[in-house]
Formats: structure tokens, C-alpha cells, sequence
């Protein structure tokens, strides 16, 4: 593939997107997003692209030729657009990191990419820790647990809000309790990082989670905790929520920026 740090595309223009764009537009760097990959239904008007090529079809985008394809839309883009970007030879960083949590889609994506001789990246999203988790894994992990804390707001149309009133919460309150692969099935714009923890750790079944709704809160707090044969630890993480997405935790946006940033590096340190 070329190696144009301006030939970026991406998949979605929401509140990550537009963040990802901004924030190259600013730091005056080498990079820069020259397209976008959304379903005409989800288009944005013509004049929130900024000279931004838009593509509706992956087949289009292909054609394109792109030297990085960055997801930050769903689930559902990962399984519908990201195998064949694989095939084709292009490299693609992928945000929906919950969608991995789907073994028949995470096995077509490793044909995919072995296929085109192209390299799939899973951002690490708003979680850190992940590079002491995959070391200790060697060693043998027994236990890995992660807790997501987030204001009540930021579980807004989620199976949370069917489940407690959100808006009358006065005390924190466990949401969900469960595995890895159920809470990024069921929170998949919410929990992401359970699944960057699951990929890292001892995988998608294996892995602990509680979410917590607390009205006190103004930061998303993520905890991991772990323990193997090397030891123990626990990490936390408070990290201020994306300024159009409560959602999201910033950091999540930063990693993305990160990650095409290494992807383009000589020597990854």
C-alpha cells in the first residue's frame, strides 16, 4: 500500500470522526484525512465535509486506494465493510473493538487480512495497561476483571435506561454484571474497552465486568485489575468525556490518533 499520510480515509463522521479530523486540521502535522465511508441514509451535508471526498459504497472507497482506513462507526461497519478493505490489501485500524467480541466475525477478519497480506489494528481505546496484560499472559493469567463507571447521561439509550431511571439516580448503581462478551454485545457504543481488555487478557468469556451509572461523576472511570502468575495489579484510568459524546471517554479519540501515528512510524517505541 502507499505510504500517504494524507490518503486517510475514514468509516462514519460522528462525534470521533469529526474530533480525529479536527484535531489533525490543528497540529499542522503530515496527516490528514482526505475521505469518508458512509451509507448515503447517514451522509452528511456537503458543506460539514470540508473538501472531504465521500464515498457510500467500500467498493468505491477500494478504488480509491486509500493508505489507511480508520472504523469509528459501529459494529455492524466492521462486519460490513472492513473484511473486504482486508482483502484489497488495505490496512485498517478498527475502534469498534467490541464487534472482535463476534469469533466468526474476528476469524473472517484474520483470513481477510492474511489474504490481502494487510494489517488489522484494534485501538486500545480509553483503557491503558493493555501491554502489561498481554506480557503476563505468557506467564498464565487467572483472573482479570474490568469496572466501567460512567455518569447516568452516558448510558442513555442503553438497556441500562430500561432497566433503572437514569435520570433519578442518586447513588451509583450497578448496571450490568457479566462477561466481556455480553457487555460488548449489549453496550457496544459504551463499552469498548471491555473488549480491549478481553483481546489483551484471557479473552472474551473469561473476563469480569461491572458497569456502574453514578450520578456523582463527572469523568468515565475505567478499572482493571488482574492476577497471574507474575503478580497482580490494578489500574485506573479517569478520563474526561468526549465534548459532543458523553459516551466516550477523550482519550478514546486520542488512541485513535495514536494509532494511525505509529501505524505511519518506522520504529513503533
Amino acid at each position: 500500500m502507499p505510504d500517504d499520510k494524507t490518503r486517510i480515509a475514514l468509516i462514519g463522521f460522528g462525534a470521533m470522526a469529526r474530533s480525529l479530523q479536527a484535531s489533525f486540521y490543528k497540529s499542522g502535522n503530515d496527516f490528514a484525512v482526505g475521505a469518508v465511508l458512509v451509507p448515503a441514509e447517514f451522509a452528511p451535508a456537503p458543506n460539514e465535509l470540508g473538501g472531504l471526498r465521500l464515498f457510500h459504497d467500500v467498493s468505491e472507497l477500494i478504488d480509491w486506494r486509500p493508505s489507511l482506513v480508520v472504523e469509528c462507526a459501529s459494529h455492524d461497519a466492521v462486519r460490513d465493510f472492513v473484511p473486504a478493505l482486508l482483502r484489497n490489501g488495505i490496512d485498517t485500524i478498527i475502534v469498534s473493538v467490541g464487534s472482535l467480541g463476534d469469533k466468526m466475525l474476528l476469524d473472517n477478519l484474520e483470513l481477510a487480512a492474511n489474504e490481502g497480506r494487510s494489517r488489522l489494528t484494534a485501538v486500545s481505546g480509553a483503557i491503558g495497561g493493555l501491554d502489561v496484560l498481554r506480557s503476563a499472559r505468557s506467564a498464565g493469567l487467572r483472573s482479570v476483571a474490568y469496572t466501567g463507571t460512567k455518569s447516568p447521561k452516558a448510558w442513555t439509550g442503553t438497556p441500562a435506561a430500561d432497566a433503572v431511571d437514569l435520570a433519578s439516580l442518586s447513588q451509583p448503581t450497578v448496571i450490568f454484571k457479566g462477561n466481556a462478551e455480553q457487555a460488548a454485545r449489549l453496550y457496544p457504543k459504551n463499552a469498548n474497552v471491555t473488549a480491549a481488555v478481553a483481546l489483551a487478557g484471557i479473552g472474551f468469556e473469561a473476563t469480569g465486568v461491572v458497569l456502574i451509572a453514578d450520578p456523582h461523576v463527572t469523568t468515565n472511570r475505567h478499572r482493571v485489575q488482574a492476577e497471574g502468575a507474575f503478580g497482580s495489579f490494578s489500574i485506573e484510568l479517569q478520563n474526561a468525556p468526549l465534548p459532543d459524546n458523553p459516551k466516550t471517554s477523550w482519550l478514546a479519540a486520542l488512541s485513535i490518533e495514536e494509532a494511525i501515528i505509529r501505524h505511519f512510524r518506522f520504529i513503533d517505541v
